[in-house]
């Protein structure tokens, strides 16, 4: 986000909550994205994301007072919430701060009130994590702002709570722990079990990722996500029945006859089908970047997509086409990324390919889908943190 903007929301803060000795500090968080290991995150299993150059600002400032006092720059809406805090369905924007406040006091700690002005340029359900963003961007201002001793992974798992409990969505961990702890140019695998990381620098060489967004918005994908973790506990739950050594859905090694005798549903077997076979993707991944072998890279992701699309079922026409059409047009590999139902595509590609397929993919989809692509090239970048103003 440019320092231009930042400089307008500083004069939009003070002329909307007033200009005082004390000026507001400026926190920005960015977005995600993950090269492998999708809804497998509250499974147990392990994720590859990186931190990239998209991000939520915020400016925060105590006010002296009980009232947390809120700007909106997308929405152009000013908010009071007092406690306690309720989810507000008018202003469901509000929702992410009052549940990060919620999550910090569970922790024993007082939060004053204060102003805040939020701002971003994440594309808005586009798969990039928007929301764990604001969710992380507003419990580290928290924390230094009022010298609050929690450290960067608590921040993750505070902003995880207050999306589970109180907007309302079974996230798992991944989204903010890697907007809470990224680092510039690495990427992390993440076991989402233990929550031990390590960090990873790759070099790409000549090769390079991007994201293609469909602008596809399905509102079934809230509702979906929660259904989709509601079935593999249930799948986990009959295979313990059977087998109780494994804990989590992702460590599950059984064949298809052992499967076959823990009578699952259609869609629970279905869905069992995607984690597991996420494991030996995600390895093989990892191994690729690390070796600089980007074909088995690409297969990998172009197998994780028609598995999401078809085992896990979180895909829609619109993405499965572009992965399709990259697939077809020859790029190296590519799939959906976030909650599903729309959203952005992540490509691995040669740098000189691009120039060669965005002009003919473009004009495809507006024929089949009469909508726009977009493409964004990014880096990977830090985590949370507080800009000098």
């Amino acid at each position: 986000m440019d320092s231009f903007r930042s400089k307008e929301n500083l004069n939009r803060f003070e002329s909307i909550f007033g200009k005082t000795k004390q000026p507001p500090r400026l926190f920005q968080a960015p977005a995600r994205i993950n090269i492998i290991g999708e809804h497998v995150d509250y499974l147990g299993g392990t994720v590859l994301p990186a931190a990239i150059d998209f991000a939520v600002q915020v400016y925060l400032r105590p006010n002296d007072t009980s009232s947390y006092n809120l700007y909106s720059v997308t929405y152009n809406e000013t908010v009071e919430l007092r406690k306690p805090l309720l989810p507000n369905p008018k202003s469901s924007w509000t929702d992410y701060i009052a549940g990060v406040i919620v999550e910090v006091e569970k922790k024993g700690h007082i939060v004053p009130g204060f102003d805040l002005l939020v701002d971003g340029n994440i594309p808005q359900g586009s798969g990039l994590s928007s929301s764990a963003a604001f969710e992380v961007v507003t419990g580290y201002a928290i924390k230094e702002t009022f010298g609050l001793p929690i450290s960067r992974e608590e921040i993750a798992l505070i902003g995880q709570r207050a999306e589970n409990h109180f907007v309302g969505t079974k996230c798992g961990i991944m989204d903010q722990f890697i907007i809470a702890v990224g680092r510039k140019d690495d990427c992390i695998s993440l076991n989402t079990d233990t929550l031990q990381y390590s960090y990873h620098h790759f070099d790409l060489g000549d090769s390079e990722f991007y994201l293609i967004n469909s602008n596809v918005k399905h509102s079934l994908k809230d509702s979906a996500y929660n259904q989709r973790r509601s079935e593999c506990e249930s799948a986990l739950a009959k295979i313990q029945t059977k087998f109780p050594n494994f804990t989590h859905l992702y460590d599950v090694n059984l064949s298809d006859v052992q499967i076959g005798e823990c009578h699952l549903t259609n869609e629970e077997r279905k869905r069992t089908k995607h984690v597991t076979s996420e494991r030996e993707r995600t390895k093989i991944v990892i191994e690729g970047l690390e070796s600089g072998n980007f074909k088995d890279v690409g297969s990998a992701l172009f197998e994780t997509h028609w598995s999401l699309s078809k085992e896990f079922e979180v895909s829609c026409p619109e993405t499965d086409f572009i992965v399709d059409s990259l697939q077809s047009l020859g790029v190296t590999g590519a799939r959906m990324i976030g909650g599903g139902f729309g959203g952005c595509v992540l490509v691995l590609d040669m740098k000189d390919h691009f120039s060669k397929i965005d002009a003919v993919l473009k004009k495809s989809y507006q024929q089949k889908f009469n909508l726009e692509i977009d493409f964004y090239k990014f880096h990977i970048s830090d985590g949370v943190k507080e800009i000098s103003i």
